[in-house]
C-alpha cells in the first residue's frame, strides 16, 4: 500500500515544489489572472503572454496564507511550475485540451493509462485523485490558467 507521502510527493512534485520553473512576475504579459483556494488559502497568479493564439510566455506566483513563500503548498506550486513548462509555446486550443486532461485524470474521468493523452510527465499527479481535498491543489493553477485566457482576473476553487 502506498502511504500519502508516497503518493502526493513524488520526487518530480518534490522537485517542482522546492525549485519552481517560471516563478516570477511577468511585466509583459497581456493575460493576468488570481486564483484562490479557500480551504488552504493558496493565491496564484498566472500570466500570460499570448500572441497570435500561441502561449509565447506563461508564469506565475504562489502566494500562501500567510504570505511566507516557504510554506505555500507543495502541490499547488509544483503543479503551477509543470504547467507552465507544458504549455509554454502551446496554442490555446493545445492549453484548453491539455488543461481537459489534467482535469479529467485528477477528478477520474480520464484514465491517464489507458487513453490517448498528452499528460507526459504531468501523470505524477495521478495520485492526487485519491486525496479529493488535495484535487484543487492540484488543479488551482489549471483553472487560474483557464480564466487568464477568457480574460477573467479571478477565480476561486470553492
Amino acid at each position: 500500500m502506498l502511504s500519502v507521502a508516497n503518493v502526493l510527493y513524488d520526487e518530480q512534485i518534490v522537485e517542482h515544489s522546492k525549485k519552481p520553473r517560471n516563478h516570477r512576475r511577468m511585466e509583459s504579459s497581456n493575460r493576468i489572472a488570481e486564483g484562490h483556494n479557500p480551504l488552504c488559502g493558496d493565491h496564484q497568479i498566472v500570466y500570460l503572454l499570448i500572441e497570435n493564439d500561441v502561449i509565447q510566455d506563461i508564469s506565475f506566483l504562489c502566494i500562501g496564507a500567510d504570505a511566507d513563500a516557504a510554506k505555500n503548498c507543495a502541490i499547488s506550486t509544483a503543479s503551477a511550475s509543470m504547467m507552465t513548462k507544458a504549455l509554454k509555446g502551446k496554442t490555446v486550443a493545445e492549453a484548453d485540451t491539455l488543461f481537459n486532461e489534467f482535469h479529467g485524470m485528477l477528478t477520474g474521468s480520464l484514465d491517464e493509462e489507458s487513453t490517448p493523452n498528452g499528460l507526459g510527465h504531468l501523470k505524477v499527479f495521478s495520485g492526487v485523485r485519491e486525496f479529493p481535498v488535495r484535487v484543487k491543489c492540484a488543479t488551482l493553477p489549471w483553472h487560474t490558467l483557464r480564466a487568464a485566457i477568457n480574460n477573467r482576473d479571478r477565480i476561486s476553487t470553492e
